[in-house]
């Protein structure tokens, strides 16, 4: 079978080649750190509006700025180019992994000694470069699956000839199928447009495809090989992906020609305003749901079931949970705003009020000490909290390789164990 490098991984099938040849390319957005202020460059798009409002507390309690800047989706990289070779570039940046310290290594600071370092609850979390250093640390573990909508499912499971009468029977991709396409069947009846929210393929609207249903072959992949990591790979489960891929798109909410003018934002309030019983995303989507406007789907009915693609013993996996991406300082903003960014991430990450503001504000599980009592208040941040900790026979954590954001530092090698499938 022929080898590809992981560059070149999604074109292996029809629908991974569709993902992969969408790609953001928009406009960034540049700030000031150069006066002993912090400047943080953020990925996130959804996560803005929290980030200014912990920069503000940071700001009213010290009296040092924090400024917040977002690039638009899919241009970080192209962004982080633009803004670190401007007089007062960001003091606070992301990495993806070691392909993103790779190209970022003479902007990257050695953070082995700082505070917030010593205080993450695993070391083995922490980015580490040349000779051992840690050189970024996660801002969140965080899980990802498919989000469904219980009380369309129990509306379901009480319909003559229901294929399943309990979601504890969906394991695994050949009785989530046959689920799937019954309820499709029944899209009239249970009061829904499809099954599965749009699927969206808008230039830098794919990542969810591109990126985290991609791990799932390449994972998988890993898996056979007994390895962390692979140069070039044989694409052994690209059907699988197809797999799932295709139940997504013909059991939806649109017609499959509609999927490439569809945004995220689509996609989550097809879910949001009861029009589909599932969608796949991590725990951050809640925000994206409880806050659309005409919101009809409750708290306590929103929680997640694994993907599965079709592999065997994937009947006993839980979601995927990791670290996707790393923040370090920038090694070559002013020394007095290294120490101002410095002491923002201390606060931010070991702080009892700076941890309890991010733990609230970004519905965020982090890896410190600090957090350890703080349980995320939202039902999706509950359920990878609860599979973190999932004990029994078949609580076991395996490497999960962690393909980028559109536009952050290229395809990830990334630290074995960054991003795990819990079983």
């Amino acid at each position: 079978m022929r080898l590809i490098s992981r560059r070149s991984m999604l074109g292996g099938t029809a629908a991974i080649a569709v993902a992969a040849t969408l790609a953001a390319c928009s406009k960034g957005s540049s700030g000031s750190g150069g006066d002993g202020g912090v400047y943080f460059l953020n990925f996130k798009p959804e996560a803005e509006q929290a980030f200014k409002t912990i920069a503000e507390a940071y700001t009213k309690k010290t009296g040092v700025a924090v400024k917040v800047v977002t690039a638009a989706s899919g241009t970080y990289e192209q962004t982080l180019k633009s803004e670190v070779a401007k007089s007062n570039p960001p003091t606070l940046f992301n990495l993806n992994g070691p392909v993103g310290y790779g190209n970022w290594k003479d902007y990257a600071s050695d953070l082995s000694d700082a505070d917030f370092t010593k205080q993450l609850t695993d070391e083995s979390l922490a980015l580490k470069g040349d000779e051992g250093k840690v050189v970024g640390v996660p801002l969140a573990i965080e899980g990802y699956g498919i989000i469904y909508n219980a009380a369309i499912l129990k509306k379901y499971f009480a319909m003559e000839g229901a294929k399943a009468t309990a979601v504890d029977q969906i394991k695994g991709f050949d009785k989530l199928k046959e689920v799937v396409e019954d309820m499709q069947a029944k899209k009239a009846e249970l009061g829904i447009e499809g099954v599965f929210a749009a699927t969206s393929l808008a230039p830098g609207e794919d990542w969810r495809w591109q990126t985290h249903l991609a791990n799932y072959p390449v994972y998988y992949e890993y898996r056979d090989a007994k390895v962390d990591d692979l140069d070039e790979i044989k694409l052994t489960y690209s059907d699988n992906y197809k797999k799932i891929f295709d139940l997504y798109l013909n059991n939806s909410t649109i017609k499959p020609t509609e999927a490439s003018a569809k945004t995220v934002t689509d996609s989550m309030a097809d879910f949001a305003l009861g029009k589909a019983a599932m969608v796949q995303n991590g725990n951050w989507g809640w925000s994206q749901i409880s806050e659309v406007s005409g919101n009809t789907v409750k708290a306590e009915d929103v929680h997640f079931l694994p993907i599965y693609v079709g592999v065997s013993g994937e009947d006993k996996t839980n979601i995927a949970i990791g670290t996707e991406n790393y923040l370090t300082i920038n090694s070559q903003a002013s020394e007095e705003a290294q120490k101002a960014t410095k002491d923002f991430l201390t606060w931010l990450f070991t702080d009892a009020e700076g941890s309890k503001l991010a733990a609230e504000k970004l519905s965020i599980i982090a890896p410190y000490k600090a957090y350890a009592e703080l349980a995320p208040s939202d039902p999706l941040g509950k359920e990878v909290a609860a599979a973190i900790t999932t004990k029994g026979p078949h609580a076991r954590q395996v490497g999960l390789p962690d393909l980028p954001e559109p536009g952050l530092q290229g395809p990830a090698r990334s630290a074995p164990g960054a991003v795990r499938l819990w079983q």
